[in-house]
């Protein structure tokens, strides 16, 4: 499991997964557990979903 995500697009997932979690706290909503899979793939910077498609985002 090597790295494909790079700073950039790991940032951009962990701030969008920490929004995502907050508005769901917030508004007692359970729809914003959905972010902690951008929050997850941001931390471990793998994204599973970017290898079938060949996709690497990390320098």
């Amino acid at each position: 499991m090597t790295q494909n995500l790079g700073k950039l697009d790991r940032t951009i997932r962990i701030v969008g997964g920490i929004l995502l979690v907050a508005w769901g706290l917030a508004s007692q909503n359970w729809l914003g557990v959905i972010g902690l899979v951008p929050l997850a793939t941001g931390l471990i910077g793998w994204c599973p979903a970017y290898r079938p498609l060949g996709l690497n985002t990390n320098k």
